[in-house]
């Protein structure tokens, strides 16, 4: 992928990519040798767990793997942000670079988290899933719709056990929320509304112009990988730590950082694919650095499965959202206040209100008309929340991820498909199997990047 590639070859490639064929990474294109498959764990063994990113969320993350298994590895660009979980683990071997790390302990490696900024996911779970490494990869799996297709046709291909952390698919109310829509309480669903408080970071700002010294305990070295994937640009506070996901080059701002999250119960209630369109409205500060700070992107998606069509809208912007977002939401929830996140799937016969960021509780409304409303019968597994455990058991033969890449590719090609629509500046026409938008040649432009020499899926 660090090589230009002409519009023609692009396309040709994107068409292969929706035949089930994957560039870079398919056991039939040339170059590409599948490890043998993991090694089978018995239930009672001590997996060997290393992560990719240790600091922020990767911290958890790691602990979370690590119950009932070894932490053999951790690999960070910063150490002294990642200096808790390295405290916790002191056997644990530290690195700067995962491709180093996953090369030299390829042997003593059974499973990975990856907890990276967004532009880094999709390299270092491809990386891992090619060794037969169980991948457990935070949310939004990938950067580009592009890597989002590839690392779901390789996760098929390599036969390793996947999660994405979007936490809440574990949560008990949010599988209960699936059953009952699903079950017709609310009648056909037309309409999700889908609204976040974020961003609680900077966007719609310019580049910085200044260049401070890179912190000591980071080098040059490790500015160097952890730009990764992305163009070069001089070290700034303004991009790490976690102001990263502002930034196009970076991050997949409010709308990549929390509709896998948010937008997570309505997608699999309606078992929604591949949108026909998607157009953005976007704040007056929107610009080639920095996603805008407030975005309304409306999703149109087909029938199918005997459901009809359904018009989703998402709105961000926190306490820059404006007002007419704010009232579009209102006007569905019946007199309730809004939450600072939340979801609303609107049926024929009532709505199912979700107040928070993982749809893990809810309302049907009109409240009146569902009192005595009982849920049906449970059909999905119920984990407690246990999302990580979920995974570690399905890398133990013991059960399956509901969140893995099957589900979760799709669901982030959804998201940052999006994020596609926000830079086109008007409405895209999107065909999904084939994996291209066919009335705007520029914008197949932002369904992947160029990456850096060294860098590649």
């Amino acid at each position: 992928m660090s090589r230009k590639k002409t519009r023609r070859q692009f396309l040709k490639h994107t068409v292969y990519a929706g035949a089930g064929m994957w560039v870079l990474g398919h056991a039939g294109c040339a170059g590409f040798q599948p490890r043998p498959r993991p090694r089978r764990i018995a239930p009672t063994e001590r997996m060997n767990i290393a992560g990719i990113g240790g600091g922020g969320k990767g911290h958890s993350d790691i602990v979370d793997a690590s119950r009932g298994n070894n932490v053999v590895a951790i690999c960070d660009v910063d150490f002294e942000r990642a200096s808790g979980v390295i405290k916790e683990f002191p056997k644990a071997r530290k690195y700067k670079d995962f491709r180093k790390m996953l090369d030299e302990m390829d042997k003593s490696i059974d499973a990975v988290t990856i907890s990276t900024p967004d532009h880094q996911h999709a390299v270092a779970t491809m990386m891992a899933m090619k060794m037969g490494k169980h991948v457990y990869t935070q949310k939004p799996l990938t950067h580009d719709v592009y890597e989002a297709r590839m690392l779901t046709e390789a996760a098929r291909t390599c036969g390793v056990v996947t999660q994405m952390g979007n936490q809440g698919t574990a949560l008990d109310g949010l599988r209960e929320a699936v059953e009952v829509v699903q079950s017709g309480a609310i009648g056909p669903v037309r309409e999700v509304h889908v609204w976040t408080n974020r961003p609680v970071w900077p966007q719609g700002i310019p580049r910085p112009t200044d260049t401070p010294p890179i912190p000591a305990h980071i080098g040059q070295n490790g500015w160097d990988l952890w730009l990764g994937t992305a163009p070069c640009r001089p070290y700034h506070p303004a991009y790490h730590p976690f102001k990263w996901r502002g930034w196009w080059d970076f991050g997949t701002g409010a709308l990549g950082d929390m509709a896998c999250h948010t937008a997570n119960m309505a997608f699999m209630a309606l078992k929604l694919g591949y949108p026909t369109s998607v157009e953005a409205e976007v704040a007056d500060d929107m610009n080639d650095e920095t996603y805008p700070s407030w975005s309304i992107v409306r999703y149109e998606f087909p029938a199918r499965c005997q459901m009809p069509p359904v018009k989703w809208t998402w709105y961000d912007g926190g306490k820059n959202m404006p007002q007419k977002a704010i009232d579009a939401i209102k006007s569905y929830t019946h007199g309730h206040d809004i939450s600072g996140s939340g979801s609303l799937l609107v049926g024929d016969n009532g709505t199912l209100y979700s107040p928070n960021d993982y749809g893990a509780e809810y309302k049907l409304l009109p409240e009146k008309e569902f009192e005595g409303y009982q849920p049906p019968t449970p059909w999905l597994p119920r984990v407690d929340g246990k999302h990580a455990e979920e995974w570690l058991r399905s890398c133990k033969g013991m059960g399956t991820t509901m969140s893995c890449f099957d589900y979760a590719g799709p669901l982030t090609e959804t998201v940052v498909l999006g994020c596609v629509a926000i830079r086109a500046g008007k409405k895209i026409h999107w065909d999904g199997p084939n994996m291209r938008i066919t009335n705007d040649r520029k914008a197949n432009d932002y369904l992947r990047r160029d990456y850096r020499s060294g860098w590649s899926l």
